[in-house]
């Protein structure tokens, strides 16, 4: 009985998945339950009139530099704070912390006019990927999650490598970041969600259609396009696809590894 409602559960999960895709590849709009069953009429035009409207290639160029930088910065810096949250000792580190927390709970939106003039109108970022990377390169969610990793590693590990002369960077890069595999993993598909699928602060610093990323790229299409394409509904769920794909694609890759953890390997006895 738990199989089948587990089995039931993940039917009724994959079924907008499936729908979207199904959709994508109707030649003529069927909103009806029958439509989710199509018997004929599959085809990939929707797919070519999207592409021939929207630049897919490039919008999908954008949104992989854009989001490949967020995650080379939100790695980065959250294993250097997250590192020295949890093992090194300094005055004011329990406030250091909180502060880390309470930035998660400040919306976004509330600092979009401050950056905007600071990154656009200050710095003169607009149209630039710099420009679109910078407010998102530190993740104060990813901080969190590898302070409470390293916090679980064991401390003799710490301290047979600083007696053997190593220092802190040595004992981060040799040490701790091969033991938290699990946490890096974590972290990467949980941040390529965000910038994969943010549409507001790059619509408001990419003017250039060639600059824009895809989830950009679709709104327009939406709000000024479909409605003169032959099948509308196909061709937005068709853009949709193109822009879900890769995140469902990158998290049916790596799931086993959330799970996964070798932190005891390294400790004898």
């Amino acid at each position: 009985m738990r199989y089948v409602v587990l089995f039931a559960g993940a039917l009724i999960f994959l079924f907008p998945f499936y729908y979207m895709l199904i959709g994508s590849l109707q030649s003529a709009p069927d909103t009806s339950i029958t439509g989710a069953f199509p018997t004929s009429g599959l085809t990939l035009d929707n797919y070519a009139d999207i592409n021939s409207r929207v630049d897919l290639v490039g919008s999908l160029i954008n949104s992989g530099i854009f989001t490949g930088g967020v995650l080379l910065g939100t790695v980065v810096f959250g294993v250097l704070a997250g590192y020295a949250l949890a093992r090194l000792r300094f005055r004011g580190r329990g406030t250091l912390f909180v502060l880390v927390l309470l930035v998660q709970v400040i919306p976004f939106q509330l600092l979009l006019i401050p950056l905007y003039v600071l990154i656009v109108r200050g710095y003169g970022l607009a149209d630039s990927y710099l420009g679109m990377i910078l407010p998102f390169a530190i993740n104060t969610t990813a901080v969190f999650i590898f302070r409470q990793f390293f916090l679980q590693l064991p401390d003799d590990l710490f301290a047979a490598a600083r007696l053997d002369g190593a220092g802190e960077l040595r004992v981060l890069w040799s040490v701790a970041l091969p033991l938290v595999r699990p946490a890096l993993l974590t972290a990467v598909l949980l941040t390529f969600i965000g910038p994969w699928n943010e549409f507001l602060w790059p619509f408001l610093v990419t003017k250039q259609a060639d600059m824009q990323p895809l989830a950009v790229s679709l709104a327009n299409y939406i709000s000024n396009v479909s409605a003169r394409a032959a099948n509308p509904f196909g061709a937005i769920l068709a853009g949709a696809c193109v822009l879900a794909a890769p995140a469902v694609g990158l998290f049916i890759a790596f799931q086993r590894h959330f799970v996964s953890s070798d932190l005891g390997s390294g400790v004898k006895g």
